[in-house]
């Protein structure tokens, strides 16, 4: 099988192409992306050479550049995807999350092809109390939550009008390695590192579910495979923590690996104003895909969260050049005016 697995060169995109190379040497997988400020093909060094994977660079709402490539499956990971960048400016959100993906779907309809998209348990919108299941109703409170709730909405209307093979995921927050530095767990171990300060939104209560991206994408591989035509599967670790005591966790870790120093890290916490429309807890229910298709998490989280400080602090090089720009400057180098590699 010859998959399309579009924004594979992002954070969960470039976990799950790892996972797919190594699990699946029999697939040839194609990384479709755009290389926009997220998405660094360093997440994938290494891997280049392999005979069983092409990158291609583009863009997924180019029609033409889709009728043009072979593929026979779509994993779409490809995403604008932060809350705080869609308050400043909502337009690539809409046009990468919503318009890219009816360009997708419009491609595997017109090849017949089975197409996975990766949603998020932000289209829910905040839950005071209980779970989100995967008939709830659909509130998102962010731009970003909005567009990804259209993309959601398109593909249940492109299965159920022209009865397209697809389904759609809806996980909670994942950490892990080559989690761009503006997402906050990145964000807190960078900043402790640099000994600048750790911002923290409100009162820091807010809560959220997380799971490990390497869990996450043992998921989507497995409603990839089996799951249902024209099912929302809500993948989720049932493992709920408030942003402020995962900070102060990282913190902790990261007090204990540098005993020598008489100041802690904790000491960089700063509360700031919240930002608007700020969920106060996600909460998803993933009953569903644990019983359909036996799929459970495997990382437990003290154990994840710490094997994730240390990958940061091993991979200086790989933050180093995100942070100083020079990632960008080098790709842009590489493809400016080429969309094919």
């Amino acid at each position: 099988m010859k998959i399309m697995v579009t924004g594979g060169a992002g954070f969960i995109g470039s976990n799950f192409i790892r996972h797919m190379l190594t699990s699946y040497p029999e697939h040839s997988i194609l990384n479709l992306d755009n290389l926009t400020y997220a998405g660094n093909l360093e997440n994938l060094k290494g891997i280049e050479s392999l005979s069983h994977y092409t990158f291609i660079k583009g863009d997924i709402a180019d029609a033409r550049l889709l009728e043009s490539i072979e593929f026979d499956a779509i994993i779409n990971f490809a995403a604008e995807s932060h809350v705080d960048r869609s308050i400043l400016n909502a337009y690539p959100f809409l046009q990468t999350n919503v318009i890219g993906t009816q360009c997708l779907l419009e491609a595997a309809k017109k090849r017949k092809c089975r197409i996975l998209h990766v949603s998020t348990d932000e289209v829910y919108g905040s839950i005071e109390e209980g779970l989100f299941i995967e008939t709830s109703t659909v509130l998102p409170n962010s731009p970003y939550a909005a567009s990804k709730a259209s993309a959601d909405l398109l593909a249940r209307a492109y299965h159920e009008t022209y009865g397209l093979d697809v389904s759609v995921t809806r996980c909670s927050n994942n950490y892990g390695p080559y989690q761009f530095p503006e997402k906050l767990i990145p964000l807190v171990i960078l900043n402790a590192i640099e000994g600048k300060q750790i911002p923290v939104y409100g009162d820091g209560k807010n809560v959220r579910d997380w799971i490990h991206v390497s869990d996450h994408c043992k998921a989507i591989d497995l409603i990839f495979h089996k799951g249902k035509a024209g099912t929302v599967y809500n993948v989720g670790a049932r493992n709920e923590v408030q942003n402020i005591d995962i900070i102060k966790k990282i913190l902790m870790i990261m007090d204990e690996k540098k005993r020598h120093e008489k100041r802690s890290f904790t000491d960089l916490i700063a509360y700031v104003q919240d930002r608007p429309g700020h969920d106060r807890r996600y909460a998803i229910d993933p009953t569903k895909v644990e019983t359909e298709l036996g799929w459970r998490p495997e990382i437990d989280f003290d154990k994840g969260i710490s094997s994730t400080v240390e990958w940061y602090m091993e991979n200086r090089e790989w933050w180093k050049s995100i942070l100083s720009g020079e990632y960008m400057d080098y790709y842009k180098q590489q493809y400016d005016g080429r969309f094919r590699e």
